[in-house]
């Protein structure tokens, strides 16, 4: 059984209208199966049908509101009728286990590449806030541009076909039966460029003072409440992180947030994820840190006093540190992301007092599917080759065991620790 310093996990939490069997959340981490298109498969269904057995509450990886040419591709998107028909079949897979499962949803912007197959399927440019290219970039998968970086974005003219696009994806996540849906507001990609000042240097009503950059993310949570009501509505922010050339000084950093935490507040979301400064997924120019380390979840976790919005937290805790911050009443729950990776029944294992010996395993290559020939041809994407393929593909995804199956003598080790990231 579990311990008593772990037990604050196990116990059952109010998250907008459902109820989670426990506190042991699953993050957002994009896997990069969806082969031969974005469209989700049986790879994808088994993934969080094995999670799902005792996860309190799963949010999928980062859905695209739109075709888009990202750094990795067979990202699932929602924007099409045969995504929303690959997403029902995991989230009816899920339901099957007596899980929850939100979809998370995005949109890139600048951190696109114009020449990325589906950036040319596309038909559009790279879009940002502004024409402010994000240093960095290491696409894989340009003909001819290998580690290609990021581009200057074209500014986008009018903010609101792009709420319009989360409006439409609220609807699409909605159609494929999902318990709720949550805004991707972190991590460099749209919402939080349109966030932050280096990134975003609009001069209309849009860009300049913190309200102003707050109110593409106000209006596109609006949108989203009116589909699904606020209670099963939630958003992921990372004050501070540097990932994708992300970074304001400390100062602009905790005023904006504070507004944006404060005005999310008055809409009484079902949630709202803080995720913790990590130097693992900052990255340095110039001999420096990008990010803006401080004390994200003592900053901003007070600034929510709406009581039907829970307080989640993410980003290298330890299971005993998350049943700390759940004890003192910091957070709700808290999401994990490796050990979910490596321990399929990781929710069981904490509540069995079963070794976390999945890192052992931890199998590089699959995290992001990058097997061998990558870029994938097209040939490959076909008949027995694709079938092939997808065998491969199982390799650092669906083939971890659960605790029954576990290595004789193994010792339990703080995953949290590893210099591992996963992005989200």
């Amino acid at each position: 059984m579990a311990s008593g310093n772990v037990s604050a996990l196990l116990k059952p939490v109010q998250i907008g209208p459902y109820t989670a069997r426990n506190r042991i959340f699953m993050s957002a981490m994009g896997r990069n199966r969806s082969v031969p298109t974005s469209v989700p498969n049986e790879l994808n269904v088994e993934y969080y049908r094995q999670r799902a057995r005792s996860a309190g509450l799963i949010v999928t990886e980062a859905l695209l509101i739109s075709r888009q040419g990202i750094e990795w591709p067979y990202s699932p998107g929602i924007w099409s009728s045969e995504q929303i028909e690959g997403w029902r079949k995991v989230v009816e897979a899920v339901h099957a286990e007596g899980g929850l499962i939100y979809a998370q949803v995005f949109h890139a912007g600048r951190v696109c590449h114009p020449e990325a197959p589906e950036q040319i399927a596309a038909g559009v440019p790279v879009y940002g806030p502004s024409a402010i290219a994000a240093r960095g970039g290491k696409f894989r998968h340009i003909p001819g541009k290998p580690n290609a970086p990021y581009v200057v974005p074209a500014p986008i003219d009018d903010p609101e076909k792009f709420v319009a696009l989360f409006k439409q994806a609220a609807v699409n996540v909605k159609e494929a039966g999902f318990d709720g849906i949550e805004v991707h507001a972190s991590n460099g990609y749209l919402v939080n460029q349109f966030l932050e000042s280096h990134s975003n240097q609009r001069t209309d009503e849009y860009g300049g003072s913190k309200e102003n950059r707050a109110r593409f993310v106000l209006e596109t949570l609006q949108e989203l409440i009116d589909i699904w009501g606020p209670e099963r509505v939630g958003i992921r922010l990372s004050p501070g992180g540097g990932y994708n050339d992300m970074g304001m000084p400390l100062d602009e950093t905790i005023d904006t947030y504070s507004y944006v935490t404060s005005e999310i507040d008055k809409l009484g979301i079902g949630y709202i994820t803080f995720l913790r400064y990590s130097e693992a997924t900052d990255p340095v120019f110039d001999g420096k840190n990008r990010g803006t380390p401080h004390d994200v979840v003592g900053t901003y976790s007070p600034l929510v006093k709406n009581p039907k919005t829970a307080v989640l937290v993410n980003t290298g805790f330890t299971v005993e540190e998350g049943a700390e911050v759940v004890d003192k009443g910091i957070a709700a729950a808290v999401l994990y992301g490796m050990n979910w990776i490596v321990h399929p029944d990781f929710a069981k294992r904490v509540q069995d007092g079963k070794p976390l010996d999945g890192i052992q395993r931890l199998d590089m290559m699959g995290l992001y599917g990058h097997y061998p020939p990558y870029p994938h041809s097209e040939d490959q994407l076909k008949g027995e080759k694709l079938a092939q393929l997808k065998e491969d593909l199982k390799r650092g995804y669906t083939d971890y065991p659960d605790a029954d199956v576990a290595l004789p003598g193994a010792q339990d080790v703080p995953v949290a620790n590893k210099m591992v990231s996963v992005r989200g």
